[in-house]
């Protein structure tokens, strides 16, 4: 799965807070965790359900955010 993981700390809840932006047909996906390796693994426990979850449904799945094509570096 190529889809964007956000992971911010956030000083009011006093954690790592992850975003799945993509994800905007649901209200706005998120989870956190105490260190950014927790966060991210959370991150991706939830981003599995959703998927499976629009499989079984049969909804389609948002397309993935692309960078495009990488620098040249001379």
């Amino acid at each position: 799965m190529k889809y964007t993981i956000v992971i911010q700390w956030s000083d009011e809840d006093e954690c790592f807070v992850a975003l799945l932006p993509e994800f905007t047909n649901v209200m706005q996906p998120v989870t956190h965790g105490d260190t950014y390796e927790e966060a991210f693994k959370n991150a991706q426990e939830v981003l599995e359900l959703l998927v499976e979850t629009a499989l079984e449904k049969g909804e389609s799945l948002p397309e993935p955010k692309t960078l495009g094509k990488p620098l040249k570096v001379a």
